[in-house]
């Protein structure tokens, strides 16, 4: 079964060392291609094997759990893996059309594909010391993306983004130290145990505090977020629709993770924390969108506003809530990834990103703006696109427990989302360009337009399909959100494999 587990992680790292060696050549990009291709594959053997067999865990090198390397997957594992490699393998076409020769002989597939074994590798891993390696491999890979090719505005970014990442990363470094010191082990299964045995439960407390603040970089959470808006609008749009698709929701995830798994002893104060950051996180992004004139920029802010719907799930922490926050996890990475591509695209017809600049898209591309409606309106949260039915479970949890601000909130967050989309649709869409020219298609070579179509057309369709047809999504967060509260299959699977 350990093949399962590894296949994912390893097809991305080979595919990064052959289009490497062949990064001189227009072949890099097929091999590139080719890799993404067969890692949704091997993405969907492994979703295939968790729903056969529920939790599946993996001792690497002959040593047992707790003292190895372990690779683990549940529900809420093999989704975020699959997502993943959906997302991986749309960037690849999308990049077909958008990154340059001279960018592919500097090692951007490569580098592309390091960054998606480094998310791949962090929602399998098992143990908190391998989660923080995979952290950095997501970062020095990040990084180089979003400076490569050149330029003061990019170099700019990048330092911001990785300086705030390094000190988010020595205070994830420092809590690990701590958690070592206290419970003797860093593997996830055996540190639920550990946690809840340990005599000082007021440092366990402070422990999960620097957790919070560790991932909430990372997730980019209110007051931690000021590395985003600063850097995502800089790089080729291939990259920041990988970014805005998957980076913010490793920090998510590991949130998930290590507050429903291990950090469970002091819910009251931890969560209650959690949940004026989440609301605070929704209206700060929003507002920010709100404020900004530039196509990227907006859906960067909205990244962030989004982020806190995902931990308002986590934070209210009862099953449908939690249910809630897996939906919307899966739902945002497809619909943001594709906003970004659809920017892209509008920039290729109109010639800039900036909302004062362009105009008449919906004119010279009908197909564009129709396919621009469909995550936007989705993001938004109108019926039946999927974000629909994940704030619709959101909210209900709140209004369950009787959170009648925590509703209000949600939605006047909404409410606010639907003025920057119809922002940039008044602009960018229906406006006349205000240079009166016309933003057609033909300022594009074909070769560019189609590669860029064919990942946004997918995308849309799958927020359709899960939209129209939500039981069998809604089911499947329902049972991950189950595992997350009750991981006794995940501790015992865990530990009781041997190698």
């Amino acid at each position: 079964m350990s093949w399962v587990l590894v296949l994912p992680i390893a097809v991305p790292f080979a595919t990064a060392v052959v289009a490497y060696l062949a990064r001189n050549y227009p072949a890099g990009r097929w091999i590139s291609l080719a890799g993404s291709a067969l890692s949704l594959v091997v993405s969907a053997i492994l979703m295939v094997a968790v729903l056969n067999e529920g939790v599946i865990a993996a001792q690497m090198s002959n040593w047992n759990a707790p003292f190895g390397i372990t690779l683990v997957a549940d529900y809420l594992s093999a989704v975020m893996v699959v997502i993943t490699a959906i997302t991986g393998l749309a960037t690849a076409i999308y990049a077909l059309g958008e990154i340059p020769e001279e960018t592919e002989s500097l090692g951007f597939y490569a580098l592309f594909q390091v960054l998606i074994a480094g998310v791949t590798g962090a929602f399998l891993t098992g143990d908190l010391f391998n989660l923080y390696v995979w952290f950095e491999v997501m970062l020095i890979a990040s990084f180089s993306l979003l400076v490569i090719g050149g330029g003061k505005e990019r170099l700019d970014a990048g330092i911001k983004y990785v300086a705030l990442n390094l000190v988010s990363t020595l205070i994830f470094l420092s809590g690990i130290g701590l958690l070592y010191g206290v419970t003797g082990t860093l593997n996830m299964a055996d540190l639920r145990q550990a946690v809840a045995n340990a005599e000082n439960q007021g440092l366990i407390t402070v422990i999960a505090m620097m957790f919070m603040v560790g991932f909430g970089v990372k997730a980019a959470v209110f007051p931690l977020f000021f590395w985003l808006p600063a850097s995502y609008h800089t790089p080729y749009f291939t990259i920041s629709a990988v970014f805005a698709g998957l980076l913010t929701k490793v920090g998510v995830y590991a949130m998930m993770r290590m507050f429903t798994l291990v950090f469970v002893g002091d819910v009251g104060f931890t969560h209650e924390i959690l949940i004026w950051v989440s609301l605070l996180t929704m209206f700060t992004g929003v507002i920010g969108a709100a404020a900004q004139s530039d196509f990227r920029k907006i859906l960067s802010f909205h990244i962030i506003s989004q982020i806190g719907y995902m931990t308002l799930g986590l934070a209210l922490f009862t099953p449908l809530a939690l249910m809630g926050g897996v939906f919307y996890l899966v739902h945002h990475i497809i619909v943001k990834a594709n906003l970004f591509f659809v920017a892209g695209l509008a920039k290729q017809y109109a010639g800039s990103t900036d909302l004062n600049k362009i105009g008449g898209l919906y004119k010279s591309s009908p197909l564009l703006a129709a396919l621009f409606i469909i995550p936007a309106f989705s993001l938004a949260g109108f019926p039946p696109l999927s974000g629909f039915w994940a704030k619709y479970l959101i909210v209900k949890a709140a209004l369950e427990i009787d959170a009648w601000f925590i509703a209000f909130v949600s939605l006047l967050v909404g409410l606010l989302t639907i003025f920057s989309m119809t922002k940039i649709w008044g602009m960018a869409f229906w406006k006349p360009h205000p240079d009166g020219i016309d933003p057609t298609p033909d300022r594009a070579p074909a070769r560019v337009t189609r590669a860029m179509m064919i990942p946004i057309i997918g995308l849309a369709a799958m927020t359709i399909l899960i939209g129209f047809y939500p039981e069998p999504f809604v089911q499947f967060a329902q049972t991950a959100a189950q595992q997350l509260l009750d991981p006794t299959d995940y501790v015992t699977t865990v530990l009781g494999v041997q190698p």
